[in-house]
């Protein structure tokens, strides 16, 4: 794996924190790295007591004897104490600790030292500790560390000597402690470094292992990982390659062999866009296959090198030219469904209109008298053209409009007369069925550039809908009021309200709510008109409502001519 940077050869519990790409980790190994420390740690630990448990025999034996100089005894303690401190931060102070423990056995050994002779007294070897002692911590940086803290300690030791008169140990005894000074460093050292190659061969096993799980992962994963110049010359490559490549054959190649002639530019382009900015991302047809579809996405890793990955992706552009087709389709058969009711609704109205023409002629009894039977059944057959007229205007419209055919005709006018035509038409409906209509119309003028007719259809249908949902002795408020250049239309009824379902669906063609009785009364297409025309004049319709209280239908439209607000006065009660 020499195209890897050595960040992506950690072992799996190291985080690697300067990448804000992917993590590896390793739930299996962590407890296995946490194992090893505490096992350093444990080491560490008993080496240091070792030394304690040593040193204090040795001042045992001293003191038995009864003739052991002060010096000497003081500079066992002082290799005790760093004994003591040292196992201490090796259980409790991490790496800042074992650094400051290496510390602790310099100036011990440098005052056992001094206290013993110097350089030239039997505890002379003692200088080397921190060097042992870093061993023992079995951290490599630590020796170093060790090394010149034993110089400086040797440093110290011999200018000390230089210019102070030092201690000088008998000879019987210099003997013996330089045997145990020789003795204890030696054996010390030895188990230290033994530990350390054992913790370094551990870790060895471990990145290897690592190595080899990583390589396995990059080798199966779904996608080719390419390792690769700017230029597109390819280092590495992992995981599986598109149809009809091999990836075992991809090092040494460059990218652009590929990649099908006319879309090589583009590639090209965006390895240097990648190289300049950080990342880039491009799709194009292999050269082995004119069939195919590949995307490839490059982000930059160092100076002069990039990481691809490349994925088959005919599969997605199938996927994506169905969709595409099916909705071409859709919208084709809308726009004929639309054509067809528009057509329709033209071939219906000439005939219907003869209908109502002859039957308004019979109920005039303008050739003459009739039986009342027969009047009875002109009316009927005048009152029946007419909601059916009524529901063929709707569908024309409504597919005027789905079909992007409705334009506006948009001209100056006073709002409120538009609605008050609709309010004295709707009257005598609304007096038939035993329900008060009013009406609440600003009382200075609402100048609107708007579609006369869509104003008016608006104020009819949402009046036609609350009269169907009122039952007998409620009431149906419309109102008009100005709101800065916005002309706001509002019908409150009393009736039935609407269930929180319903409310959702409303608005929608065709989408109707209530009983069987109120749907038979229409075809679903009011509100959704509705909308409609509100949004042509850039507006909105809401709707809010109460099962069994009842339901307010507002409009807002910003097409009112700007003037100065009027108050809202009552014009119409009925």
């Amino acid at each position: 794996m020499g195209g890897l940077t050595w960040d992506a050869k950690l072992a799996d519990d190291v985080r690697r924190k300067d990448d804000p790409g992917l993590t590896l980790t390793s739930p299996k190994r962590r407890p296995r790295g946490r194992a090893t420390a505490q096992a350093g740690r444990r080491f560490a630990v008993s080496w240091h007591l070792a030394w304690v448990l040593a040193l204090a025999a040795a001042a045992g034996t001293l003191a038995l004897r009864g003739d052991a100089p002060a010096a000497a005894l003081a500079a066992l303690g002082a290799m005790g104490a760093a004994g003591l401190a040292g196992a201490f931060l090796a259980e409790v102070g991490g790496e800042g600790g074992a650094a400051t423990a290496v510390l602790a056995w310099a100036v011990a050994g440098a005052a056992a030292c001094l206290l013993t002779g110097g350089t030239g007294g039997p505890m002379a070897v003692w200088c080397l500790a921190p060097l042992a002692a870093g061993a023992a911590f079995g951290r490599p940086r630590l020796l170093g560390l060790g090394a010149a803290a034993g110089v400086a300690a040797a440093a110290v030791a011999a200018m000390g000597g230089a210019f102070v008169l030092l201690p000088r140990i008998p000879e019987p005894l210099a003997a013996w402690l330089s045997l145990l000074a020789l003795g204890a460093t030696g054996l010390g050292f030895a188990a230290g470094l033994v530990a350390l190659q054992g913790k370094v061969r551990g870790e060895g096993a471990r990145a290897r292992d690592t190595e080899l799980s990583l390589r396995e992962a990059l080798d199966h994963q779904p996608q080719l990982l390419m390792s690769l110049y700017s230029g597109g010359r390819i280092l590495e490559a992992f995981g599986e390659a598109p149809i009809g490549l091999e990836t075992r054959d991809m090092p040494g190649r460059n990218l652009a062999e590929l990649v099908g002639a006319e879309d090589r530019a583009g590639v090209e382009q965006a390895l240097m866009r990648a190289a300049a900015e950080g990342s880039a991302d491009v799709a194009f047809v292999p050269a082995h296959d004119a069939q195919g579809w590949c995307v490839l996405t490059v982000r930059r890793m160092t100076g002069s090198r990039l990481v691809a990955a490349l994925r088959d992706a005919r599969a997605q552009r199938r996927r994506e030219a169905e969709l595409e087709e099916a909705r071409l389709v859709a919208e084709q058969q809308n726009a004929g469904k639309s054509r067809f009711l528009a057509n329709m609704s033209h071939e219906l109205r000439t005939p219907l209109n003869a209908i109502m023409g002859f039957s308004d002629i019979m109920r005039q009894r303008l050739f003459g008298p009739m039986s009342d039977r027969y009047a009875e059944y002109a009316d009927l057959i005048h009152e029946s053209g007419a909601h059916l007229l009524e529901l063929i205007n709707d569908v024309l419209d409504m597919s005027k409009i789905e079909a992007e055919r409705f334009e506006l005709a948009r001209e100056d006018f006073d709002a409120r007369d538009a609605i008050a035509a609709v309010l004295r038409l709707m009257r005598g409906q609304a007096d038939r069925a035993g329900i008060s209509l009013k009406g609440e119309l600003a009382p200075g003028s609402l100048e609107a550039e708007a579609d006369r007719r869509a104003i008016k259809q608006i104020a009819f249908n949402l009046i036609s809908n609350a009269l169907k949902f009122t039952p007998r002795g409620g009431s149906v408020t419309v109102s008009a009021r100005p709101d800065g250049e916005v002309l706001e239309i509002s019908v409150t009824d009393t009736g039935v309200g609407i269930s929180a379902d319903d409310l959702a669906r409303l608005g929608r063609p065709y989408e109707q709510a209530g009983g069987a009785e109120q749907k038979q009364a229409g075809a679903g297409l009011g509100l959704s008109l509705v909308r409609a025309f509100a949004r042509l004049h850039g507006g909105e319709m809401t709707l809010e409502s109460t099962l069994g209280e009842g339901t307010t239908v507002t409009v807002r439209m910003p097409v009112l001519i700007p003037q100065a607000e009027p108050r809202v006065a009552r014009i119409a009660e009925g």
